[in-house]
């Protein structure tokens, strides 16, 4: 399997048992800027319960694991504080709104998340564009269509909203909470 997924860094933690992949990945992740995805590369089979585990009670989001040979791959995503941003586009959609809207020709649904959280898990259908790409890239969306805007909470989607709409889309709107609490269907490369 090739890995297409992006990060930002590759943590090497294989042969060490724990508690060494936390600690080399809590050293890592300190020194990475919010909203950045380390790659972390371990052996330690009990790695994928421990990382999961360390992540959500420090905040960070974890995002997934993949297994190559007999390397543990797995995904964190740094948390940003992004939950506590003031909202900012006029125009929001709750995920159960976009849930009834999805799949309809007229729609879009842009993932502005990560490559890698779209990757682990995604609204089937939805384009994937990161926030940081969607300058240069918005002329790859139909500026005729609605376009709901998604992130994990809906503060990347609230900006790439705002961008949307400075680039002269009519009918943009930021959908909260997004992907945290999305609980109707998703597609995965797991």
């Amino acid at each position: 399997m090739t890995n297409t997924i992006k990060t930002d860094l590759v943590l090497d933690a294989k042969g060490l048992a724990c508690p060494m992949p936390i600690v080399k990945t809590k050293k890592s992740m300190n020194g990475m800027e919010p909203g950045q995805v380390l790659e972390v590369h371990a052996t330690d089979k009990g790695s994928k319960a421990d990382i999961k585990a360390w992540a959500e009670s420090t905040g960070h989001q974890y995002l997934g694991t993949i297994e190559e040979d007999d390397v543990l791959k797995h995904y964190i995503r740094k948390s940003s504080g992004e939950e506590a941003q003031e909202k900012k586009h006029p125009h929001t959609a709750t995920n159960e709104e976009v849930a009834a809207a999805a799949g309809n020709d007229d729609i879009i649904v842009l993932d502005v998340r990560e490559s890698a959280e779209y990757a682990f898990n995604h609204i089937p259908g939805a384009v994937s564009i990161p926030l940081g790409e969607l300058e240069e890239r918005a002329g790859e969306l139909d500026s005729s269509k609605k376009v709901y805007v998604i992130c994990r909470t809906g503060s990347r989607s609230d900006l790439a909203a705002q961008k949307l709409t400075e680039k002269g889309f009519k009918d943009v709107i930021n959908v909260v909470p997004g992907m945290s609490q999305w609980t109707g269907e998703t597609t995965s490369i797991n």
